[in-house]
């Protein structure tokens, strides 16, 4: 059981860090009390700017400031404008990410977005649930949060590789594989998701020679791409962040890629720069290769708005689950009338189920003015909260790459939690 934290304690902690840090080089700093009734309901976010995972930071941030954008156009939350969010890097470094959290939290918010990755949120979300703060995660997926400890302050929008693994297993065996060689990081994503994988796959008659995982810090991967090598499959998973890149290209050179057999990602690996990264002169090389993530936005209006407000974005890996990140934490302090955590808070699972379907803050907004029960359907689609404070079912996209190695949706399908 993990033991309470005192809000007060965790926040003195954090301002002492922001103040020091600040007054190292010169300067000075305020730190703001979090979760007090002040009538203004403040954002966060820890998002990388930086690191491995750079890429999912821009249309995340972007799409936060979006919400924002269209909850304040709305007449903002309790009649007050939502303050600019206030942001820090994730980094792909646990220890960063831990103080980036820190330094959110000094400044005095209601609701943390983030992490991108599980790993980096599993080193701060002690801090940040412990201060009685919301975070809300738009791309965690590992499976370890379903039961996390984490007093019911803890929500991400993203699905639980539990849902997503199934969806990975039938890519597999839908194009005829039998002997499948699983490779994954080592650390909560990696293993979750190889684990609902592995177990999909076995239920589906399938062969898995080869589950692994690996150290993603490692300057060499020659031993993983012999291991699977050696287990002389059809077929490869391989669950990864960046590093899949220099993993895909062993694997090419080993004669494993996918012109001689099935090579699947997921969503750490869909990148529209992924074949260039392997093969920088020759990406068709990548050609072929298939993989899974929850789905981006297919919603027209969203997509077109978003891309008004952020021209400069190319990629919206994640985007509208933030977007609903946003919006929730929102609606869930309207329907409280209070912009402290600690009341709000239980009103998030609420709202986005068993009520009168809304799908814009502006319109949900009106409803709970009228004395509505809402269900807020995001622009990632339904969300349907668990008690655990997650998707209950999600729509995961089966991407791949063409004969030109450029990057396609090429179905979607709905999983459910059992």
């Amino acid at each position: 059981m993990k033991a309470p934290i005192r809000r007060s304690a965790v926040l003195a902690s954090a301002a002492a860090l922001v103040i020091s840090m600040v007054g190292a080089v010169g300067g000075t700093a305020s730190a703001l009390p979090a979760g007090d009734e002040d009538g203004e309901l403040k954002f966060g976010y820890v998002l990388p700017e930086t690191g491995q995972l750079a890429f999912l930071g821009p249309p995340q941030i972007e799409s936060v400031k979006f919400a924002i954008k269209q909850i304040n156009d709305a007449g903002g939350v309790l009649g007050r404008p939502v303050p600019a969010v206030v942001g820090s890097d994730e980094a792909g470094q646990e220890a960063v990410a831990a103080q980036s959290a820190d330094r959110v939290l000094a400044a005095g918010v209601d609701a943390v977005i983030g992490a991108a990755a599980s790993g980096m949120s599993l080193a701060f979300i002690d801090r940040v649930t412990g201060a009685g703060v919301v975070q809300c995660s738009a791309s965690n997926t590992a499976p370890t949060f379903t039961d996390y400890e984490d007093d019911g302050y803890y929500f991400r929008t993203a699905p639980s590789d539990a849902l997503q693994g199934p969806v990975l297993a039938d890519a597999v065996r839908e194009d005829g594989h039998k002997r499948v060689a699983l490779i994954a990081r080592a650390d909560d994503y990696g293993r979750g998701l190889l684990r609902s994988t592995e177990e999909s796959l076995r239920d589906g008659g399938a062969t898995v020679a080869l589950a692994e995982t690996y150290d993603p810090r490692a300057t060499n991967f020659d031993q993983i791409v012999q291991q699977v090598r050696n287990s002389d499959p059809d077929a490869v998973v391989l669950i990864a962040f960046e590093e899949g890149a220099r993993i895909l290209q062993g694997l090419i050179e080993a004669g494993l890629g996918p012109d001689r057999v099935g090579v699947y990602g997921a969503d750490g690996l869909r990148s529209e720069d992924l074949p260039s990264l392997v093969s920088r002169g020759n990406p068709e090389r990548l050609a072929g290769m298939k993989g899974t993530a929850p789905a981006s936005a297919a919603n027209e209006r969203y997509v077109n708005d978003l891309k008004k407000f952020a021209p400069d974005l190319k990629e919206l890996q994640y985007a509208p689950q933030a977007f609903d990140c946003v919006t929730t934490v929102a609606l869930a302090a309207e329907k409280a009338g209070s912009d402290n955590p600690e009341v709000f808070v239980k009103e998030m699972n609420g709202i986005t189920k068993d009520g009168e379907k809304c799908t814009s803050f502006a319109d949900c907004k009106r409803l709970l003015a009228a004395g509505r029960d809402i269900d807020y359907d995001g622009v990632s689609g339904p969300l349907d909260f668990t008690d655990a404070g997650e998707p209950g079912r999600a729509t995961i996209e089966v991407y791949g790459y063409d004969d030109q190695a450029k990057l396609r949706t090429l179905r979607t399908e709905v999983s459910t939690q059992e």
